[in-house]
């Protein structure tokens, strides 16, 4: 599945594609940089022009606390519908292509397969919360990485430094 690299390898080569799009929906809940989805506002493709994947009205809505340039650090809810609470709004929002970062919304254009996933979160929530409660318990089985073979970062970007 393309959404395999939605970072899935990160969490750990264990855990299914299926798994890794389900987790996505914790995105239903939390902000996110302008940093980090400016590039679909202005330039997403290196042509000057912004992600045609995002809907038109929402970049818009964007825009003014996330410029050009500046305002790196303005938060923004990766669900504006319901930001507090755990839901499958996140779903619909990408159904409406109103995805905030470049990886939610390759959730539902990468490949059938995720789409068809995408729209039965977004159409059934009580599936949304079985899976999402089941991926959980399968991401908290996987045993971590120790000593010489992983390392617990200080900082979740950046690889520690000796």
């Amino acid at each position: 599945m393309a959404a395999a690299s939605y970072q899935c390898s990160t969490v750990a080569a264990a855990v299914h594609d299926c798994n890794c799009l389900m987790m996505a929906g914790s995105h239903t809940i939390g902000d996110s940089r302008c940093t980090s989805f400016r590039q679909r506002l202005y330039n997403q493709t290196g042509n000057g022009l912004p992600d045609l994947t995002l809907d038109a009205s929402y970049a818009a809505a964007l825009r003014p606390r996330c410029p050009r340039s500046g305002g790196d650090q303005n938060l923004f809810f990766l669900d504006p519908v319901t930001p507090f609470k755990f839901d499958n709004q996140y779903y619909r929002n990408i159904l409406a292509y109103r995805g905030l970062l470049a990886s939610d919304e390759v959730l539902l254009t990468g490949s059938p397969a995720t789409g068809d996933l995408v729209k039965l979160y977004a159409a059934n929530q009580d599936i949304f919360f079985q899976h999402f409660a089941q991926s959980m318990v399968k991401m908290g089985n996987i045993s971590p990485l120790t000593g010489a073979d992983g390392e617990i970062r200080k900082h979740c970007r950046r690889v520690n430094h000796n």
